[in-house]
């Protein structure tokens, strides 16, 4: 682990997209996830072929950019294509499971939006 992964985000936009990059991960991968199941061009090959480069830039550079916006985009997106991935390879293996394995992250997702909201406004009072 570098040392400018281990520091937390020092900018504002960085430390927005700290607190919500998991769920912003997770959102895009069902987005994929329903445009391979939908879109005829969009397959398995299609989604690791542009995830490769993303994940492997992520684990070479992204971890060390100086950067901390820089470092949490650069997560995001190999997060979200890891979770895409995931999501096509069971497709692949299980069929329509996946439809429901996106429902399941949408859920998640929706989830942890719904449960920032409530602390927000439980704190504002």
């Amino acid at each position: 682990m570098t040392q400018a992964a281990a520091q937390p985000p020092q900018s504002r936009l960085g430390r927005w997209l700290a607190e919500r990059r998991l769920k912003i991960a997770l959102w895009i991968a069902v987005l994929e996830g329903i445009l391979v199941a939908v879109a005829k061009g969009w397959s398995i090959w299609t989604v690791i072929i542009i995830s490769a480069p993303i994940i492997a830039f992520y684990l070479t550079a992204g971890r060390s950019l100086g950067s901390d916006t820089g470092r949490q985009l650069s997560w995001i997106a190999a997060a979200a294509q890891s979770f895409a991935v995931i999501l096509c390879v069971v497709t692949k293996v299980i069929g329509a499971l996946s439809l429901i394995i996106a429902g399941v992250f949408a859920a998640i997702a929706l989830i942890l939006i719904l449960g920032e909201r409530s602390r927000e406004t439980s704190g504002k009072s």
